[in-house]
């Protein structure tokens, strides 16, 4: 109960952060927070320590918990690298892939687009997630797959945020549908590249995803 509790309030957290409740820098008060979501320290805790592994967070021995906002260079060279990471797994996963696999991708879409249809972007993240991990155990190389679990989850905030904009959660499902295609066809260049691209986060998007940034930060 705790543990979902402590998800819970690290959504929240996050939400309050990209809304601008609070600023790069700021001080997150234990005790406050704790009496305005209803619980124990405990929870509260898990919860920060959740968004320090996302990187939205500092915890400080002794000071506390501190909100961080990454600088534009910081975040699009992350994003450079989990596409490239995500092409290799995708790149691998099109020699690789089980007929088992395949099942797992296209229920993690219909599941996708029960929540598009509903708008609800956190909901269309966790089954994104889900597309995701198959492709990256599929790959056949459990050291890349590590890897590339520990960026999606530094980047995790970042990629939830995006699927706010107009039209993303559909852009996105298309994007989806066309990974399974060229994981189908035996593709691997294809697969790659269609990955990279779904992953990368170039021109307006980027932009736009820097701009509810700077919204926090003022």
């Amino acid at each position: 109960m705790e543990q979902r509790s402590a998800v819970n309030i690290a959504s929240s957290l996050e939400h309050m952060i990209f809304n601008g409740n609070f600023a790069d820098g700021d001080r997150l008060d234990e005790v406050r927070l704790a009496d305005q979501f209803g619980v124990s320290r405990t929870p509260l805790r898990e919860a920060l320590q959740r968004l320090e592994s996302s990187g939205l967070v500092t915890l400080i021995p002794r000071r506390g918990a501190f909100v961080r906002q990454p600088g534009p260079l910081e975040l699009l060279e992350m994003f450079e690298v989990m596409a490239e990471l995500e092409a290799v797994c995708a790149r691998l996963a099109a020699r690789r892939i089980s007929d088992a696999a395949f099942d797992e991708l296209r229920l993690a879409n219909a599941r996708c687009r029960v929540a598009a249809d509903a708008q609800d972007a956190d909901l269309y993240y966790t089954e994104n997630e889900r597309f995701h991990a198959t492709i990256y155990r599929e790959s056949g190389n459990s050291f890349l797959e590590q890897e590339s679990l520990k960026l999606q989850k530094r980047l995790r905030p970042f990629r939830r945020q995006q699927l706010r904009y107009r039209g993303r959660m559909a852009q996105s499902l298309t994007e989806h549908e066309a990974i399974v295609s060229a994981l189908m066809s035996g593709d691997s260049d294809a697969a790659a590249d269609a990955l990279r691209s779904h992953v990368a986060v170039q021109g307006e998007r980027f932009h736009s995803l820097m701009a509810s940034l700077k919204t926090a930060a003022s």
